[in-house]
């Protein structure tokens, strides 16, 4: 029999398990869905441990209101699934969440707005989601207190409505124990040790449970449980004010429980509390709480309201709702809860720890606590999500996401929580985090710069640093032209763009390629050439998209997607054998990039290297000297050109710039960016990882099974190979549009019924074509299909092309 310690259990005494299979700190929302979820699912030896009483912290004092529409697609479905579970919740454990589906609007004041809105609308005809556009008056009618003659449209949502949060995080509390799982009131976990095995010891004043998992819910205290670890999470508290109105006696009438409902320019959010109204926003200039650590003392209490921090906000309100410039405030709330840099989740397995999950930074808990715990249960016991999540992995951060760049980053996304961020706006606060030795050189060109995975990048060069803006916007902007110039030199002549943020993953020993060859679906090279290759999970879903290069019998490096390196790592290093070394050397390699038709002659001059095509053929690669400095050479290119990737480690990189910059400077040599980039691309039929390569879709789905070898075992063959006619594939599409063009997550239509999605698009500058990818029934995806897509609320004909706009044999990068 284990050992047992005494504690409490809901309030009652029990006794303390000495083992579990998972052991969760923190009792809010997300950490008794991801019991419940767990319990359900089968890992029954689950314990969650609570400092306190459960809701201590946030979920307490939380708003309540619930909705599906989010940024990213697959969010707005797990929304869904937890509006949805909260029926099974109340009937299983037989406490009341306080669900009020009263529907809710999204209102749009301006044409910006209402832009916005036709996207959602757009997304939620292929989602399944049940969203419309109602008039004006139709809110009027529906929601008798506000005045619609500030509105010109609205969205409404039949799933939106509100909850008691209280009575929803004490549903998934017991209904996890109606499963067989336990959870501990008045135990906090002091201190976390891991052991030689993998395995955790979690501390508590009542005693030691030993567990194969654990999982940071810490809510306000995420970042202090993180440091038990030495982990930093970089989330940060937020204060937060809603109201609550005196008794509204329009609503003490009414028949029926109002809408709920948002208003994007007044930056407000509302629904009905009992016989009068919540108001609640966000901030114009946000306030971070207790930036240095939350005290372990704080529990149900709340923050000194300061209505001045919201007073322009009250003035809309009272605008829009005339009302409430005639009812008193009952009471004012401030208080914290935490927020992500990007306001997004931060679940998953944490790269570089072994059993350390996290489910932290997830503001909309309600809405979304239900679905962290589906993800986080799956992930668990099946080893990955069903859907894929990476909006939310935690892992989309890497160690240059500090506690302080968090908390500033967290800061703009609380301010700009009902704020429009068009798909082609650069958000300016936590700039400069990693930038490479370039980057002034860069700027003074005219770069236009962003951040991914924390590293600066160009987008586009304008002529010069004061000439380097645009306007956001759904539509094309000034850059279009700077880009089409960009384009134009590498198709005539040669461009060249920076590199820096490619992923680069280094395997040495004898084991290397052996175990390449299990976790990659594709053929492995032999020294001196690279091959590119699809990595899939169990399920046979895409998990990488990667160019494998040999540089000996037991060397081999991987390059692929920046913002999944730690997600790639943590990939890699779940089971690596003892005799394969790896590192993520993504720091180690800057670089540049040579595309176009003179680039063979601007390398010519900085090497003495044979590169003519006979001595330096498609697809070879060797360490070597350009510039006078130690390189990494490969004949590659993304843009459909003759091209060469040029890696040097980050001392080099001004070197080599310079010397590229005078060797092209008579063969028409000019600066690109990524938005040029992405164009090119397009007009080859590439897809690109994070939009049209996703763990969403199987290899066959996205059409990179051609590059699998079926004649060897890989992890995920057997799913893959069950896979292998999809019911629906991704196109590369032409549209019939002028002046804008797709971003993505636009629906596609077909005699007026959605059957697909946009994964990506852009304009395709040489061919002078709007052009899209996108995943459609397979029945559908043959070459010259007709077809529709939403932009903007319009219809825009679209045809499916059947082989690639530019150069389809590919002999231009080959020649």
């Amino acid at each position: 029999m284990p050992e047992i310690q005494k504690s409490e259990n809901g309030g009652g005494a029990k006794a303390l398990p000495s083992h579990a299979k998972v052991v969760i700190i923190g009792g809010g929302v997300v950490g008794c869905s991801i019991l419940f979820h767990l319990a359900k699912f089968g890992w029954k030896d689950a314990v969650l441990l609570e400092r306190d009483e459960l809701t201590s912290g946030s979920s307490w004092h939380a708003a309540g209101q619930i909705h599906t529409i989010s940024s990213d697609p697959n969010i707005s479905r797990l929304q869904g699934y937890t509006i949805d579970l909260y029926k099974e919740i109340e009937e299983l454990s037989g406490h009341s969440v306080g669900l009020h589906m009263t529907g809710g609007f999204y209102l749009a004041s301006n044409k910006t707005w209402y832009d916005y809105l036709k996207r959602e609308r757009s997304k939620a005809r292929y989602m399944g989601l049940s969203q419309e556009f109602i008039s004006p008056q139709e809110v009027a009618d529906r929601h008798p207190l506000i005045d619609p003659k500030h509105y010109i449209a609205a969205l409404w949502d039949d799933q939106d409505g509100d909850l008691d949060p209280s009575g929803a995080t004490y549903a998934f509390a017991k209904a996890a124990k109606v499963h067989g799982a336990q959870y501990f009131t008045h135990t906090p976990a002091t201190k976390t040790i891991q052991r030689a095995d993998g395995s955790w010891d979690v501390h508590t004043p009542r005693g030691t449970i030993n567990a194969e998992h654990i999982v940071n819910c810490g809510g306000l205290w995420a970042r202090e449980v993180g440091h038990m670890q030495g982990l930093n999470i970089p989330v940060q508290p937020m204060e937060h004010h809603y109201l609550l109105t005196e008794k509204i006696q329009a609503i003490a009438d009414a028949p029926n429980r109002l809408p709920c409902g948002i208003d994007y320019e007044a930056n407000i959010y509302f629904r009905q509390e009992r016989d009068g109204l919540l108001l609640g926003t966000y901030e114009q200039r946000g306030t971070p709480w207790k930036v240095g650590g939350t005290p372990w003392d704080f529990g149900h209490e709340l923050l000194q309201p300061n209505l001045e921090q919201i007073a322009d906000r009250l003035e809309f309100a009272f605008e829009r709702i005339p009302v409430l410039g005639e009812v008193g405030i009952r009471q004012a709330i401030n208080g914290p809860f935490t927020f992500g840099p990007d306001g997004n989740p931060m679940i998953g397995p944490v790269p570089g720890m072994t059993n350390y999950w996290c489910a932290v930074g997830v503001m909309a808990g309600f809405c979304q606590g239900g679905g962290v715990g589906l993800t986080m249960a799956e992930w668990m016991i099946d080893g990955e999500p069903s859907i894929d999540v990476w909006a939310m992995d935690v892992a989309r951060f890497g160690d240059w996401a500090t506690p302080d760049w968090g908390t500033v980053k967290s800061t703009e996304n609380y301010e700009r929580r009902f704020v429009m961020t068009f798909p082609n706006e650069t958000l300016p606060k936590g700039r400069l985090q990693k930038t490479t030795a370039i980057y002034d050189h860069l700027v003074a060109k005219g770069a236009r710069m962003d951040q991914s995975f924390g590293l600066e990048h160009a987008l586009w060069f304008a002529n010069g640093p004061d000439d380097a803006h645009e306007a956001p916007s759904f539509e094309r902007n000034r850059s279009h032209d700077y880009v089409a110039r960009e384009v134009a030199s590498v198709r005539a002549d040669v461009g060249v763009i920076e590199v820096a943020n490619f992923a680069k993953h280094e395997f040495k020993g004898p084991g290397a390629r052996a175990y390449l060859d299990r976790i990659l679906a594709g053929f492995i090279p032999k020294p001196g050439r690279v091959t590119l290759t699809p990595m899939l999970t169990e399920k046979g879903k895409l998990y990488g998209d990667l160019t494998v290069a040999c540089y000996g019998a037991e060397h081999f490096m991987l390059f692929g997607s920046g913002t999944m390196q730690e997600a790639h790592r943590r990939w890699f290093e779940r089971d690596l054998p003892a005799d394969v070394h790896y590192r993520n050397v993504s720091e180690d390699w800057h670089g540049l990039a040579l595309s176009g038709p003179k680039s063979r002659a601007v390398l010519a001059e900085l090497t003495r290297e044979d590169v003519s095509a006979a001595g330096f053929a498609f697809r070879d690669t060797k360490m070597t000297y350009v510039a006078g400095v130690p390189v990494i050479l490969t004949r590659i290119s993304f843009s459909g050109e003759l091209g060469y990737e040029i890696y040097c480690k980050p001392q080099y990189l001004r070197r080599l710039t310079e010397a590229v910059e005078l060797a092209g400077a008579d063969q028409g040599l000019r600066w690109y960016g990524a938005r040029a980039l992405m164009s090119m691309r397009l007009e080859k039929g590439w897809g690109a990882w994070g939009l049209d390569f996703r763990p969403d879709f199987t290899a066959a789905e996205a059409g990179l099974d051609g590059f699998i070898n079926w004649n060897k075992e890989f992890v995920g063959k057997t799913a893959a190979q069950a896979v292998r006619q999809p019911a629906k594939r991704l196109v590369n599409l032409t549209l019939e549009v002028e002046g804008i063009d797709v971003s993505n997550d636009e629906a596609i239509l077909h005699n007026g019924a959605a059957v697909g999605y946009i994964s990506s698009g852009g304009y395709a500058h040489h061919v002078g074509r709007s052009m899209a990818m996108g995943y459609v029934p397979t029945r559908l995806s043959a070459g010259g299909q007709r077809l529709e897509v939403e932009i903007l609320g319009h219809m825009y004909s679209a045809e499916v092309q059947s082989a690639p706009l530019y150069d389809p044999e590919g002999l231009k990068m080959r020649s």
